[in-house]
Order: structure tokens, then C-alpha cells, then sequence
């Protein structure tokens, strides 16, 4: 269902200027770090895994407990549980130069709670409401040990899509199917409805893919989990190289199991 609030659609006059980045690529934001390039879905705006409602039930990303140990690893070092997106750069695709740009919740927060208020994208989010609840949501990722990332999908200089990169191996769906270390995982959605339905999903979710396994080496396999009957999501894994993997139930919905698998990356 494409979005009824025009007010989801950026538009060109949210481009940000700032530092210099990747040659032909746009800069946001005045940082220096180099960011994140990834990609969106085709069709309708989704999300890989139903975000947590009330519901007690409900299993959030953040939900498992790392050891201490484990965590005491990373803390002050070069690496960290996602290899550090905000450094990962820009890629050029077929649609554009795109970036993945860790979410700042001071400039970001307007923009993604208009999203998650647009009809199409609270019926697979569930984050409608005040925007103390898409506040939340995105604090609780960037107050964590870095196992989820919220980002900003960049086209040519404009935020045009919603992202969370997330270890897939130490998230609650790694309880649903048969996890490897490292898997990397995929949330998204499409903020805009001029940018649905015209072909940037598919170019931009296999950008993404491939981009977490060319800055993750340990990473194997790029996972997302659609809801089952979400057809036009499902196509677009498709297209960007996925192959449908398993039927998985997850709470709230059946879903289809995607992977990008290293190994295949050339042929599919």
C-alpha cells in the first residue's frame, strides 16, 4: 500500500551539504567519516523482522545479554560487532552514488518518525504514535553494544530510505533457524512513495549485501526475514541475489528466510 502522507517523500530540498566524500559522491552532514553505502526494497516499503509492539511476548534485536567478556573485546579497539558501518564508504549503483549514514538522532529523528507515521510503513514497523516511540526504538539501538545500527539510506545526497544492519547471529531470530557466526541481517524501508515501484529496491538491497560482505570478511551470509505474503519485498531479494531459504515463524507473522551467501554472490 503506497504511503498517503506526502510528507514522507524528503524531496530534493533535504539534501545536506558537507565534507568531501568518496569521489562523485555526495557528502551529508559535514562529518569527515567516511559512511555506509546500502541499498532499499522494491515495490512497498517493509521491514526484514516486525518490530516489538506491547506485546510481552514480542523478541526485540536487543533483547539477549552478551557476557561481559565478550563485550570487553571490542570496547576501545579497532573492531566492534559490525565492523564499523559509519566507515564502510560510498558505492556507486545503477541508480546513483548511495550511502548508508548512521543515524543522529538531533537531525535524523523528524524525518524517520514522519515515516513510521505514513500508513504503509506503520503496518509493517508498528512504530506509529508519538515521537517519543520512534525516539526510543532508535536510542535503544544507539545506546547498545552495537549489535544493531540504525542508518539513513543516502541517494545522490538525499535520505530516502530507513536502514538497521544487525548481527543476525545474536538476535533473537538466530533462535529460528540455523544461525553461523557473523550472519548480518537487514531492516528497512522506503520513505518516500515516489521512490517505490520504480526499480531502486532490488539495485540497492544487492548493493547493501554486497557491501556488508566486502567490509565484513568474517561475515558469510546476508540475512532478511519479509513477511511471507509480502510478495513484492520477496521479489526484490530476488533480485538482488537472495534465494528463499525456509519459511520461519518469528512472533506476529510466518516469514520467508532470504540469504545473500558469499559463495554465490557472482552467480545469483
Amino acid at each position: 500500500m503506497p504511503p498517503t502522507d506526502a510528507n514522507a517523500d524528503p524531496g530534493p530540498g533535504t539534501a545536506r551539504p558537507g565534507a568531501p566524500a568518496a569521489p562523485g559522491v555526495p557528502a551529508h552532514r559535514g562529518s569527515a567519516d567516511p559512511r555506509g553505502d546500502g541499498a532499499a526494497t522494491r515495490g512497498i516499503p517493509f521491514a526484514g523482522f516486525a518490530v516489538e509492539d506491547d506485546d510481552a511476548d514480542c523478541e526485540d534485536t536487543l533483547d539477549l545479554h552478551l557476557p561481559p567478556d565478550f563485550l570487553r573485546l571490542f570496547a576501545g579497539g579497532a573492531a566492534c560487532l559490525l565492523d564499523q558501518p559509519h566507515t564502510w564508504g560510498a558505492v556507486l549503483t545503477r541508480v546513483g552514488s548511495f550511502q548508508l549514514v548512521p543515524v543522529r538522532i538531533d537531525d535524523d529523528l523528524p524525518l524517520i518518525h514522519r515515516w513510521m507515521n505514513d500508513p504503509a510503513v506503520s503496518a509493517f514497523w508498528q512504530l506509529a504514535g508519538p515521537r517519543t516511540r520512534t525516539e526510543d526504538h532508535l536510542r535503544t539501538q544507539l545506546d547498545g553494544d552495537g549489535r544493531s545500527v540504525p542508518c539513513l539510506g543516502v541517494l545522490d545526497g538525499t535520505p530516502m530510505s530507513y536502514w538497521e544492519i544487525y548481527r543476525a547471529d545474536l538476535d533473537p531470530l538466530a533462535r529460528h533457524y540455523p544461525a553461523r557466526p557473523h550472519d548480518t541481517g537487514i531492516h528497512l524501508l522506503v520513505g518516500a512513495a515516489a521512490d517505490r515501484g520504480r526499480g531502486l529496491g532490488s539495485a540497492l538491497l544487492r548493493a547493501v549485501a554486497d557491501l556488508i560482505l566486502d567490509r565484513r570478511p568474517t561475515c558469510a551470509r546476508v540475512v532478511a526475514e519479509p513477511a511471507l505474503h509480502n510478495a513484492p519485498s520477496i521479489a526484490a531479494f530476488l533480485s538482488a541475489g537472495f534465494r528463499f531459504a525456509d519459511e520461519v515463524d518469528l512472533p506476529g507473522k510466518r516469514s520467508a528466510l532470504m540469504i545473500r551467501d558469499r559463495a554465490l554472490r557472482d552467480v545469483l
